[in-house]
């Protein structure tokens, strides 16, 4: 995997610059030795084949360089958010038991009553070296990677061997490390880089979601790589009036982002608190949670772009549904990414007919090997050459494919399905609405109904007349069942780091 998307590129056009920003320039021939040097220093400090190395690290050439480093000789990259908590790092500790551990210096605080749990694991400062470590024995990243060589072979892997963990977002419970493969990449990089976005060498991508899980792995990190493009990495923490400047200094021709992101951004734009200047992008991309048509049409209006929805999973590495140029429908995901299948079936696994919403079942060449250390939940996921999403999908006559929720996100209203999906992207059209999500709540008689979390637009206030106007808004626009019962306003909706709506803790909520 390090040979196929570092040494070997490096190796073509050593000079050219993989890592556009931030915060300098690097060459692919400099990202490589790096990514050298760290295997070097790791298998100095015992780490050999199949250790775990956690990888606390923000966007940045340090990240690529230990993700590559750990791969090249053989051990498991683990990345996890350098943002977290202590109680995050102690599971993700107690899980993966790395071998050693790689940690940005504004992440120590948290990270250092968490490395208890395993005493004797080497920790690797990078960032500032000065920082107190609290009598914690860290070696310095510029110290341990300078006295390293550049010179190393990579190991004699297999296309099947594990090669990197990637931790769920724990939308509801704790994570779990789905474990991939050396070949998973390249898959990917086939399938979406090239089969949908057409990615080429002169592309600079930038990804607003972290090079730390599966989404933006592959946009900020292994897509550019794979074709010798420039990545544009923010070492920072998300905020939209930064993200606005890095788009307009570094000019990126592909762009990704998750559906509240592009929201936060039309907000920006349309309070005209920043000039937004997206004329450099020739493509937006967007997954996490299905993307409303509200905003797909209001984003193509305002810059004249296509946003191209689509779903993947952490389980599958990356998308395995798309839309494509030029044949977006707004609201749908498209079809499926080249190279790989899906289905939906009812609850038994049979095949349901179009029209009808069931289980999404998928298949393809980067699907995880295993949950690691949980092999009754694996079996449960993998069914054969099928992995179960957990999502809820209709398939159209014409081809297209429809997300309606998370499996348990659906709602069963005087005994028909409602999708949050569909109610949300109607809420969405309400001038006073920003942001709305949709869960159900169970009155006295034990019936369900459902129930709409809004957010409304800044000059905005919530009042009963209000929320009885937004239920007429819905009322016109979908059959009376799937109109929610309540409307509560909030000044924000829970979401994962990744972006994702946490409805769950909404329904934990109680009425107001």
């Amino acid at each position: 995997m390090a040979e196929h998307f570092l040494d070997e590129p490096a190796g073509r056009h050593p000079e050219r610059v993989a890592i556009a920003g931030e915060p300098r320039e690097v060459t692919y021939a400099g990202l490589a030795a790096l990514s050298s040097r760290v295997g070097s220093a790791l298998l100095a400090q015992g780490v050999t084949r199949g250790d775990r190395v956690l990888i606390l690290l923000p966007d940045s050439a340090e990240f690529i360089a230990a993700f590559f480093g750990a791969a090249k000789i053989g051990a498991i990259a683990v990345p996890v958010n350098p943002f977290a908590r202590t109680a995050d790092y102690i599971h993700y500790i107690e899980n993966s038991a790395p071998r050693a551990a790689i940690v940005y210096s504004e992440a120590l605080e948290e990270f250092l009553p968490a490395s208890s749990e395993r005493a004797q694991m080497p920790i690797v400062l990078v960032g500032d070296e000065e920082i107190e470590t609290g009598g914690v024995t860290c070696a310095k990243w510029r110290a341990w990677t300078g006295a390293s060589s550049e010179r190393l072979a990579p190991a004699e892997t297999s296309p099947h061997d594990p090669a990197f963990f990637l931790y769920t977002s724990g939308s509801g419970g704790k994570p779990k490390a789905a474990v991939h493969r050396h070949a998973d990449m390249l898959v990917t990089s086939q399938g979406f880089a090239r089969g949908v976005l057409d990615l080429h060498k002169e592309d600079v991508t930038f990804s607003v979601s972290k090079l730390f899980f599966a989404y933006g792995l592959g946009n900020g990190m292994y897509f550019p790589l794979s074709v010798g493009a420039r990545t544009v990495l923010n070492p920072e923490r998300t905020k939209v009036d930064r993200v606005i400047e890095m788009v307009t200094r570094y000019r990126p021709t592909v762009f990704f982002a998750v559906p509240t992101f592009y929201a936060a951004v039309l907000r920006a734009a349309e309070a005209e608190r920043d000039h937004v200047d997206f004329s450099s992008v020739r493509q937006c991309v967007s997954a996490g949670e299905a993307l409303p048509a509200e905003i797909f049409e209001r984003w193509k209006k305002g810059f004249g772009l296509e946003i191209l929805d689509g779903i993947g999973s952490t389980e599958m590495l990356h998308m395995f549904i798309s839309s494509r140029p030029g044949k977006c429908k707004p609201g749908s995901c498209g079809f499926p990414v080249p190279g790989y299948d899906a289905k939906i079936v009812d609850d038994a696994g049979v095949p349901l007919p179009d029209g009808e919403i069931g289980n999404l079942w998928v298949r393809g060449g980067s699907a995880f090997a295993e949950y690691w250390r949980i092999p009754e939940l694996t079996a449960r996921t993998k069914r054969g050459e099928w992995v179960v999403t957990g999502d809820k999908f209709v398939h159209e006559p014409d081809g297209y494919y429809h997300y309606c929720g998370r499996a348990d996100d659906m709602l069963k209203v005087a005994g028909m399905w409602v999708s949050p999906v569909e109610v949300e992207n109607a809420l969405l059209g309400h001038p006073h609405v920003a942001e709305a999500a949709v869960v159900g709540a169970t009155d006295a008689q034990g019936l369900t109904y459902s129930v709409a979390h809004v957010v409304l637009r800044a000059e905005s206030a919530g009042s009963k007349n209000l929320a009885a106007e937004i239920c007429e808004h819905v009322k016109a626009r979908l059959v009376s069942y799937k109109v929610p019962r309540e409307v509560r306003f909030c000044s924000e909706l829970p979401k994962t780091v990744t972006g994702k709506i946490q409805r769950f803790l909404l329904r934990e909520k109680k009425s107001t």
